[in-house]
């Protein structure tokens, strides 16, 4: 799969652009913000989004969703059943961090362990993560060797677990049972900051790397 990524909000959040190379069908992967920076990305590929998918329930990542889903007259699937109580509180969320009023939604369809979204042809694969948040999920592209990972991993560090809900341990254990298997050679796009990949951070990542306990 081709990706673009659209760093958006003050947060810098990695909005994803994923589209299949033979069919340029596309998804939204994260849509935080900036809804019209995100359509005029869209354009300029010259794609079809045919769904919005979501990793967790933290405003940064979901706080355009629901417009670009209206705007693009598409779904939203995604995250995990055990981030709604994050999507109820978008109100407070928004308070908080000093985000536009974002009202609360559902998605159109929840996401869990082991299923699967098509993208034309190609195929993510939905990985439960829990730890920054109990309903993360990644989407991982195994022909392409990429994976979407919002919060759980970044270059150099890992997801923040002192949100409500957050548990430090499961977060490390996601990482290391759910993500470093698919292999050293998996690139991922974090939710903010630069790419990396599982065999970086396997070697070197501080929090999650060779030798720590």
């Amino acid at each position: 799969m081709r990706y673009r990524i659209l760093p958006v909000t003050p947060f810098e959040q990695n909005c994803t652009l994923l589209w299949c190379e033979r069919t340029a069908q596309a998804v939204v992967v994260d849509p935080g913000g900036e809804v019209g920076r995100i359509l005029a990305a869209i354009r300029d590929q010259g794609v079809t989004v045919t769904k919005i998918l979501l990793t967790h329930g933290h405003i940064d990542h979901v706080g355009g969703a629901a417009e670009l889903a209206e705007r693009l007259g598409v779904g939203v699937l995604g995250p995990h059943p055990d981030d709604a109580f994050l999507l109820d509180a978008l109100p407070e969320q928004a308070r908080m961090f000093g985000f536009p009023t974002v009202m609360p939604f559902r998605p159109g369809q929840w996401l869990d362990q082991g299923e699967r979204v098509m993208v034309g042809e190609s195929v993510l694969e939905v990985i439960h993560c829990p730890g920054h948040t109990p309903g993360h999920i990644v989407f991982y592209d195994r022909e392409g060797g990429l994976a979407q990972v919002g919060d759980v991993l970044f270059k150099g560090s890992i997801g923040r677990t002192d949100f409500p809900r957050g548990k430090h341990q499961a977060l490390l254990e996601s990482i290391r049972t759910r993500l470093f298997p698919l292999g050293d050679a998996v690139r991922f796009i974090p939710g903010h900051g630069p790419m990396s990949s599982f065999g970086a951070e396997r070697r070197s990542n501080p929090f999650v790397g060779e030798g720590r306990p």
